[in-house]
């Protein structure tokens, strides 16, 4: 029994630590039990309190949508609007909004375009997630560490770490999907999602928020045809689906039935690093991945993609052909590196991505001079809160 409140029933962890409801629970009881059937009624369970618990889940200090409707303004009347929109929601009344889209700058100097949703969007997508969570955490494979329930991006570190430490890896397949979330087919993911959710409800709820498209920084509306909007709730959700039936289930056959060595995968929302015994396997591997991807309307980065010698034995492999160290790649914005501590046992060194530390560092300095007349106090609450990323 659980130490504390043993009369509780347990509950399912959600995206944002709380708990869920006793129906969820269940939900993700016979989603355990019987992994191959689909879920008739699911949009039940979305209720006032589940929006509630939703709409104060969400950031306070968030960029409004097109609609203009900010968290506050609409905790005004929390009540009779969550209301309004749980009736919406059941009684097929509710209509999406298109999203307002923005650019930010990455660390390589390109431009992320993202998708600013309207409140309600936000809260209703939030809601669904914990629902579709309950099912999909019993579905998903231990390597798939994004945007999940209880998993980090240290987790997903160290579980590349460990791999290649304590396997026999030799060779290092650094993947990058060109472009994933403005690949994604709208009509796969549906099927795919239809599977496990024979609701049609949650579907058309679904299709609504793909397919609502953008309103551009010039006020044009623009309709999706294919691709997750980033910044939207449901989009990480949506993203670890589509990748868990188009890579993840295929890696772990062809590494169960197919490979002959040693063979590690971790993989990141989109973001996907394989270790592999033999190089031979690895190009196979490669190649056959193309082939798979491009059935989904997918492809690897060209320049992006590399395969590369990396492992216990590489810097002995290369030193004898008179090669040069090993090469090293990124990973969640660390760069990893073969080499060993003073006994001469291998291990690899992670330094943080040079690109991320420089633009991070630019931040803080772009924060010290707003606050360059601010008490002592003040600014170094701000420049500690600027360290943590929060």
């Amino acid at each position: 029994m659980t130490k504390g409140s043993p009369e509780k029933p347990a509950a399912v962890w959600t995206q944002r630590q709380g708990t869920a409801s006793p129906g969820l629970l269940r939900v993700r009881q016979k989603a355990r039990q019987k992994m191959a059937e689909p879920f008739t009624a699911l949009l039940h369970h979305v209720t006032p309190a589940l929006l509630e618990a939703s709409y104060y889940a969400l950031k306070r200090n968030a960029a409004p949508g097109v609609d203009g409707i900010t968290w506050e303004a609409y905790g005004r009347d929390l009540e009779a609007n969550l209301q309004d929109l749980h009736d919406r929601l059941h009684g097929g009344r509710y209509r999406a909004m298109p999203a307002r889209r923005v650019y930010i700058d990455k660390a390589d100097g390109a431009k992320r375009p993202l998708s600013i949703l309207c409140l309600e969007d936000k809260i209703a997508q939030q809601a669904l997630v914990q629902v579709l969570n309950a099912i999909y955490e019993e579905e998903f494979l231990g390597f798939s560490y994004g945007f999940r329930p209880g998993r980090s991006q240290h987790q997903a570190l160290d579980a590349l770490y460990t791999g290649i430490v304590r396997r026999k890896v030799n060779w290092v397949l650094d993947l990058d999907i060109q472009g994933f979330f403005d690949a994604v087919s709208h009509d796969w993911m549906i099927r795919m999602l239809a599977h496990r959710i024979a609701d049609k409800r949650v579907l058309r709820l679904i299709g609504k928020w793909l397919k609502v498209g953008i309103v551009d920084e010039a006020g044009r509306p623009q309709r999706s045809a294919c691709g997750l909007p980033q910044g939207a709730v449901v989009s990480p959700l949506l993203a670890n689906v589509f990748l868990h039936y188009v890579l993840d289930l295929w890696s772990q056959r062809w590494r169960t039935k197919r490979a002959e060595g040693d063979v590690i995968i971790v993989r990141y929302a989109d973001d996907i690093v394989a270790g592999f015994q033999h190089y031979w396997e690895a190009a196979r591997f490669r190649r056959e991945l193309v082939d798979r991807l491009g059935k989904f309307g997918l492809r690897m980065h060209p320049r992006k993609t590399r395969l590369i010698e990396f492992g216990r034995w590489a810097v002995r492999d290369r030193c004898k052909r008179g090669d040069r160290r090993p090469e090293t790649f990124d990973f969640l914005g660390f760069v990893h590196i073969c080499g060993q501590n003073r006994n001469g046992k291998f291990l690899i060194h992670r330094l943080t991505k040079r690109s991320r530390f420089q633009s991070t560092l630019q931040a803080i300095k772009r924060g010290l001079r707003q606050r360059l007349h601010d008490s002592v106090g003040d600014t170094g609450h701000g420049y500690a809160v600027s360290c943590r990323g929060i």
